[in-house]
């Protein structure tokens, strides 16, 4: 290529030193070495218009490797995405639009939040799961409205955390011949040579996947060979690797070291560079002539978002329904109902399908996934096929014993847009999912987890299949919804929420066992979090007890009890705590007066966050150890999670005489 092009590469490359020089901190050694391979794909190969960074046609981009932010940063701010040099400047420093991450919604051009290693490859591959699925549901002759590409850049690191695996499986057995992965091969990671910890073929790991594989030998250098294997990629058949082979840090005197991985680079170090590119401009100014090559690089792309604007004009009038879906980011709850009655019995996760069944009928750009439960969680939509390679436009997605490569594809695809989607597993196992719905969290995507056997009530399967400590540690996670709903009403109110929030993930965690339906619950408050469900009978009660779940119908009939000996109890359902703690403070206080000390919650799980509303002094029935393996009812009993139990120990703290 041109001594333009390479002027401007190595403008990407002083530019992202200046900026890890002036913060005195970053990681150089990536963005030198991987400064050409990312600038071919930028402008040369992917369309994109800074204009209308969401356009929803555009190719998207997942830096995997997220500690190459300087770069990233870069690229966009010569492609004019609204950086500013002070943007630049103000690199990993409080509040900046330059994070020492790239974070979704912080800066314009980010299409994902990345730094935990693996997890950019994965939402990769939910991206491209989702533009594979969009094009068969949405695209009709003549209008080819989900047409692109996604691109993923990450190195050794990545590869070698497990979830790489899982998500290249997925890619391969779903032929995402949309998807291309530009890997930094540069043989060094953050401890040493990547000999020390792996001798791993990649060409045959990803080949045994189903994937399509090229090297590119001088990926410092060879900028027509990088374009000309990602062109190749374009049209192959299967999701494409390309390994290009760099030096970290090429251009120091530490470069092919892990020294330069992540050290901040000195001033000497600057001038090592500076002799070793022939780069004669101040730290942050440059020549006429790199604007120009990247603006040119930028009129070549307009054509393409202009055709498409075009197009979809046309499509708008001629499918008005299907553009609104694709457009949409709320789904339709109108209209949907539960058919169970006060004294049916049935399991939350029932209940939670047949909701889901008719969101589903009303909601064509929802779909769902399991890691091979499906027929546990009870998330598969009845009406539709599953998705695959022939057939796309598939609803079920059967993503195999893959919990965390699960969760990071579903938010590739909510981050992608135009769908909802959400995946499933028992609750105790989303702790493979963990870091996926903190990356949910932090990019307050409409992600859904579901989490069914949500308690000791799983019996028989014994304490590895019980949970105890999930659903606490989820209501510790900021910005994520947890539901617990009591029965079938809680379960329909709880996706009438569900659907209308687009800012945070949800996590629905639903029972194996059947639940009583009760009457307390018809028109359910799960938008306020907790409500009165059952109040005491007149002025301020002597007692509140609040609970979730299966435990509701516990709490009722400890209410009862109670009655009979004399003290007036209101009873509170708190099926998503996180909501109630947003209310307002008179809100709050009305279900909970604060002159009111005595108070009880009742949770089949730990006991920590209900001390929060239970006060010190309060009573929590909840468990703090593992469960048990025996019969659910009896393991539920050997805990104490009776009523007679729960109101004897409730009366002795009270120092009431029991009459009965």
């Amino acid at each position: 290529m041109s001594n333009q092009n390479m002027e401007a590469v190595n403008a990407l490359r002083m530019l992202s030193a200046d900026m890890i020089n002036r913060a005195q901190s970053g990681h150089p050694g990536i963005v030198l070495d991987a400064a050409p391979m990312a600038y071919t794909l930028y402008e040369k190969v992917m369309n994109f218009n800074p204009a209308d960074p969401n356009w929803m046609n555009r190719d998207r981009f997942v830096l995997s490797s997220g500690h190459a932010s300087a770069l990233l940063y870069s690229l966009l701010y010569f492609n004019q995405f609204g950086l500013t040099i002070d943007d630049l400047k103000e690199f990993r420093q409080l509040g900046s639009k330059t994070p020492g991450h790239p974070e979704y919604g912080v800066t314009a051009g980010v299409d994902a939040t990345t730094g935990p290693l693996s997890q950019g490859i994965a939402m990769a591959v939910g991206m491209a799961m989702a533009e594979k699925h969009l094009a068969a549901i949405y695209n009709k002759p003549g209008y080819p409205v989900i047409d692109h590409y996604t691109y993923t850049l990450l190195g050794d690191g990545d590869l070698m955390e497990g979830l790489s695996e899982e998500a290249i499986n997925i890619a391969g057995q779903h032929q995402l011949s949309k998807l291309i992965v530009l890997y930094d091969s540069n043989d060094v990671s953050l401890d040493g040579p990547l000999s020390f910890s792996t001798h791993e073929n990649v060409q045959q790991r990803f080949n045994a996947a189903g994937w399509d594989f090229q090297r590119v030998d001088d990926g410092n250098n060879d900028l027509s060979g990088i374009q000309a294997a990602l062109e190749k990629a374009q049209n192959t058949d299967k999701p494409s690797i390309i390994e290009v082979k760099t030096t970290i840090g090429i251009g120091t005197k530490e470069a092919g070291t892990n020294k330069i991985h992540g050290a901040a680079l000195t001033d000497d170090q600057i001038k090592q560079l500076r002799d070793y590119y022939n780069w004669d401009a101040s730290p942050f100014t440059f020549a006429d002539s790199v604007y120009e090559t990247f603006q040119n690089a930028l009129d070549s792309k307009k054509p393409n978002y202009d055709e498409w604007q075009t197009m979809i004009k046309k499509y708008q009038a001629a499918y008005p329904e299907e553009y609104q879906r694709l457009m949409s980011d709320h789904l339709d709850t109108d209209g949907i109902t539960t058919k169970y009655q006060p004294g049916d019995e049935v399991a939350t996760r029932n209940a939670c399908a047949e909701v889901l069944e008719e969101l589903a009928k009303k909601n064509p750009q929802l779909w769902t996934g399991a890691a091979d439960l499906s027929s546990s969680t009870k998330t598969n939509l009845q009406a539709t096929d599953r998705f695959s390679a022939d057939h796309p436009e598939g609803r079920n997605v059967y993503f195999g014993v893959r919990e965390f490569g699960m969760a990071a594809a579903t938010n590739g695809m909510n981050l992608h847009g135009g769908n909802r989607i959400l995946c499933s597993t028992f609750l105790t196992f989303t702790d493979y999912m963990r870091s996926a719905i903190r990356s949910a969290a932090l990019m307050h995507l409409p992600s859904v987890f579901v989490g069914s056997h949500d308690s000791i009530a799983v019996g028989e399967d014994g304490p590895t299949h019980e949970p105890i400590e999930h659903v606490a540690s989820y209501r510790a996670m900021p910005n994520v919804n947890v539901f617990r709903p009591a029965d079938a009403n809680e379960m329909l109110a709880s996706w009438q929420v569900i659907a209308n929030t687009t800012d945070r993930p949800s996590v629905m965690v639903t029972s194996r066992q059947k639940l009583p339906v009760l009457a307390e619950t018809v028109g359910a408050q799960v938008d306020r979090g907790g409500y009165i469900l059952k109040d005491s009978k007149a002025g301020l009660p002597d007692l509140i007890i609040m609970a979730t779940g299966s435990e509701v119908q516990l709490a009722m009939d400890v209410q009862a009890r109670l009655a009979k000996n004399g003290l007036n109890v209101r009873v509170a359902s708190m099926p998503c705590v996180d909501i109630f703690k947003e209310q307002p403070q008179g809100y709050r206080d009305s279900v909970f007066p604060p002159e009111v000390k005595n108070r009880v919650a009742i949770e089949m799980g730990a006991s920590q966050s209900w001390y929060e509303f239970v006060g010190l002094d309060g009573q929590v029935f909840g468990i703090d150890r593992f469960g048990a393996s025996g019969k659910g009812d009896e393991v539920i009993t050997h805990f104490g999670f009776t009523p007679e139990n729960i109101t004897n120990q409730i009366l002795k703290k009270m120092k009431v005489t029991v009459t009965e």
